[in-house]
């Protein structure tokens, strides 16, 4: 292990960053899609089952497949990798932001419209609010799928943790294989537990005392 280090430490630190690099700039663009669209599903709910079927459809093309269906697109390296990762980031980020708006409990929505609120600010100020626990659980998912689909990438010459992973496999070396697997697992640990934080700062009061009790 401090062979491998000591051989492989600069690259290590570097792969490993251009691994999150890749796989955050994903899951960003992918909730930045997906919540909205969750969002806007819920009042347009005739299209809700095509469009959540569609993300559905996406998700089972392999991500290698969907990885080399990027190449006469996009060309080689990180945004076909990007692009192929935001895809699969999207349906359980739209699904749970989906499914968080319609279970709030109608009668709070009745009590914003009794208060003056518009749809806008019904969505902003109370909706969002209370499926926050919902859609963050979505992220997480999503966050760790793309983590790991990401060491795929380098496949594409995107680079990342995946290039020691299949250097291994081309050379025969479990250190190599190692030495990108664990860091893959390590950091989707590390982003699982960061949004799982966040998703309970965002957790209302309410629905804390709630699960407390529980």
């Amino acid at each position: 292990m401090i062979a491998f280090f000591q051989e492989y430490g600069s690259q290590l630190l570097f792969k490993t960053w251009q691994h999150l690099y890749i796989s955050m700039i994903a899951l960003v663009l992918g909730a930045i899609v997906a919540i909205p669209l969750g969002v806007l599903l819920t009042r347009y709910k005739k299209a809700a089952g095509f469009t959540i079927g569609l993300a559905n459809v996406l998700q089972t093309v392999p991500a290698m497949a969907l990885l080399a269906m990027m190449i006469p697109i996009f060309g080689i390296g990180t945004l076909p990798a990007v692009v192929a990762l935001f895809i699969y980031s999207l349906l359980p980020i739209l699904r749970n932001t989906y499914l968080g708006m319609e279970n709030v409990d109608p009668t709070l929505l009745d009590a914003a419209k009794g208060m003056g609120m518009s749809n806008f600010q019904s969505i902003t100020q109370v909706e969002l609010h209370l499926a926050a626990p919902m859609i963050m659980a979505g992220v997480r998912l999503s966050a760790t799928y793309v983590i790991a689909w990401t060491a795929l990438a380098s496949y594409i010459g995107a680079g990342g943790l995946g290039d020691f992973i299949f250097n291994g496999l081309n050379l025969y070396r479990s250190d190599l294989i190692l030495g990108g697997s664990i860091p893959v697992i390590l950091l989707a640990l590390a982003v699982d537990f960061l949004l799982g934080r966040l998703e309970a700062f965002l957790t209302p009061t309410t629905a804390r005392k709630e699960v407390d009790h529980a």
